[in-house]
């Protein structure tokens, strides 16, 4: 099991500084949302903690190993990135392509070990692709290949997975299915850090939830301790209510509150 630390972290791109002195400790066996408004740094965040970012200052470390100074084969053993918006250019196998997060261990995806296979055949699973590994990638619709994708991460069966707004092509019974599976990944022993802007799917997924605002860390702590109304307020622009209704946290926008 792998802790995640971010320390003093401040990230510039170009002469804008997107984050500014964000400290965060990630604990293995927790899901955590990454939630904020447009803008906030959430996606920067997350290619920091992947190591494709390098910070102005501070550090991301790995279990006190600072990550930037990681080599790219033990980087991508350690953490799984996926980026929002992915695709795949060629008439690949479903199967091939999930395979190729066998990548970083050595293993060859047209000849996969029994353990990789494996690995593959659970990773379809668990977002809902099995029965589709000889389909064309280019074959799928929008939201099968963004399944896709999100399984050739968890192939990699690294301890730590990053995952930038893994539901948002996703139909409602997928977005559970990936939910889930992510749920399960973290139950597994993973570190997994997701962007969510359904504040209602991070109130009933996630362990812990990080609020970004204007580059900086706003809060963070269980979702009924982040998810106020006074905080949708002030970091979302709007007016909305917060209720547990059958032990869930349910979050109803009303309004969006006039610019100041």
């Amino acid at each position: 099991m792998m802790r995640l630390e971010i320390s003093s972290l401040s990230v510039d791109l170009g002469i804008r500084r997107v984050l500014q002195g964000i400290d965060l400790s990630l604990e293995p066996g927790r899901l955590t949302a990454l939630i904020g408004p447009n803008g906030a740094g959430k996606t920067t965040l997350l290619r920091a903690m992947a190591g494709l970012v390098r910070p102005s200052a501070g550090e991301v470390a790995l279990n006190g190993i600072a990550v930037a100074r990681m080599g790219a084969s033990e980087r991508a053993r350690s953490i799984a990135y996926l980026p929002q918006g992915g695709g795949v250019a060629w008439p690949l196998p479903v199967a091939s392509v999930v395979a190729l997060g066998r990548l970083p261990h050595g293993e060859e995806p047209d000849r996969l070990p029994a353990h990789g296979r494996e690995a593959v055949a659970a990773a379809l699973l668990s977002v809902g692709l099995r029965g589709f590994e000889t389909r064309p990638a280019t074959a799928l619709s929008g939201g099968e290949r963004a399944r896709m994708l999100l399984a050739r991460a968890f192939a990699t069966q690294a301890p730590v997975l990053l995952a930038d707004e893994p539901v948002a092509a996703l139909d409602p019974r997928h977005q559970l299915i990936v939910l889930d599976g992510l749920k399960a990944h973290a139950r597994a022993g993973a570190t997994v850090v997701a962007i969510l802007h359904d504040l209602n799917l991070a109130a009933r997924f996630a362990d812990r939830i990080v609020l970004l605002d204007q580059g900086k860390h706003e809060a963070s702590g269980p979702p009924k301790a982040v998810l106020t109304e006074a905080r949708l307020a002030s970091s979302f622009g709007i007016r909305a209510s917060v209720a547990t209704e059958e032990g869930r946290l349910l979050v109803v926008p009303h309004s969006p509150l006039p610019d100041a």
